[in-house]
C-alpha cells in the first residue's frame, strides 16, 4: 500500500480529535477527496455513534447501580476502540478497527 500524503494523514489524525476535529476533517477532505482521510472519517463516525449509543442505553438505566459500573466498562471499551483507530491513523495505515470497522466503512460509504 502506498503511504498517504502528509495532508491526508493530517486529516485522518484530526478526524479522531473530538467531534469538532471530525467536522474539521470532513470539511478539509471535501476540498480534495482522499480515500485515506475518508476511511478514517468513517471509522471515527462509527466510533462516535457507538459511544453515543452506549451513553443513551446506560443513561436510560441510570436507576440501577450496576449500570453505572457497566457504563464505566463500556466507556473504557470505546476508548480502546478509539485507540485502535487513532494509532493506525498516526502511523499512516488504513486498518479497520476490530469487529466493527468493516461495517462502518460499508454503512458510511457515502461520507467522506
Amino acid at each position: 500500500m502506498n503511504a498517504p500524503d502528509q495532508k491526508s494523514k493530517n486529516i485522518g489524525i484530526i478526524a479522531y480529535l473530538t467531534i469538532i476535529g471530525w467536522v474539521i476533517a470532513l470539511v478539509m477532505n471535501n476540498e480534495k477527496q482522499s480515500e485515506y482521510a475518508s476511511f478514517h472519517i468513517r471509522q471515527m463516525l462509527g466510533i462516535m455513534l457507538t459511544g453515543l449509543a452506549i451513553n443513551a442505553i446506560t443513561w436510560i438505566q441510570f436507576d440501577y447501580a450496576y449500570f453505572h459500573f457497566a457504563d464505566r466498562i463500556l466507556q473504557a471499551l470505546v476508548f480502546v476502540i478509539w485507540l485502535f483507530g487513532f494509532i493506525p491513523a498516526v502511523q499512516g495505515e488504513k486498518k479497520p478497527i476490530p469487529f466493527l470497522g468493516d461495517y462502518f466503512q460499508d454503512w458510511f460509504k457515502s461520507i467522506g
